[in-house]
């Protein structure tokens, strides 16, 4: 059991990098100690950053709120390479939503909290209103995952076993054969051309 780390301290974007292009951020900025994706341009899909270590099992918490309408997501095992032209062709995704307000009408695997178009959140979970800050929390441990918001499991699988191979080869991955394939890589903060906020974020290595 490793001990826990903070993969921001509050005041700067150290420890983080643009998606394929180490030592640069794009679109990101600290406001009131929170780590913010500005989102400045609708269809802006460029300013996906990555954690410069990469983990293998972990546990993974963070604070987060979005804007009304708004659209982004915490990736986990992401592999950075030039054949990929964004974290979610590699990495599975927490997804983060308006749930409530969301332009168009969303699928259950597309709710926040979500392993996104694999497994579909509790529906009984609690998510405040959008503006406000939500806890949550990203369990992985040799393939098994546990996804919790705001004190309470809302998802849990299993990667790689038959389910999800099936899910996988039916749904919207299956154009993509390295979604999900890697065992260690980098977290992922997704810039969706919407504002979201994120604090307090600390792993665990497993």
């Amino acid at each position: 059991m490793g001990t826990t780390e903070n993969l921001f301290d509050g005041k700067s974007l150290t420890g983080w990098h643009a998606f394929n292009k180490p030592g640069e951020i794009q679109n990101w900025t600290i406001i009131d100690g929170a780590m913010v994706c500005l989102g400045a341009a609708e269809g802006d899909f460029g300013g996906d950053i990555v954690s410069d270590k990469e983990y293998e099992n972990f546990e993974l918490c963070w604070d987060w709120k979005i804007e009304e309408g708004g659209n982004s997501g915490v990736m986990y095992h992401v592999i950075e390479d030039a054949k990929y032209k964004a974290p979610w062709e590699t990495g599975p995704e927490y997804q983060l939503v308006d749930d409530f307000s969301y332009p168009v009408k969303l699928e259950a695997w597309q709710l926040t909290g979500g392993d996104y178009a694999m497994n579909p959140p509790s529906e009984k979970k609690k998510l405040n209103p959008v503006g406000e800050w939500n806890s949550s929390k990203i369990i992985f441990e040799k393939g098994y995952v546990e996804h919790w918001l705001n004190k309470e499991k809302i998802v849990e699988f299993t990667a790689w076993d038959a389910k999800w191979e099936n899910e996988k080869s039916i749904g919207k991955w299956k154009d993509y054969p390295d979604y999900g394939s890697s065992k260690k890589g980098r977290i992922a903060l997704q810039d969706h051309g919407n504002k979201a906020y994120f604090k307090n974020i600390t792993i665990k290595e497993l």
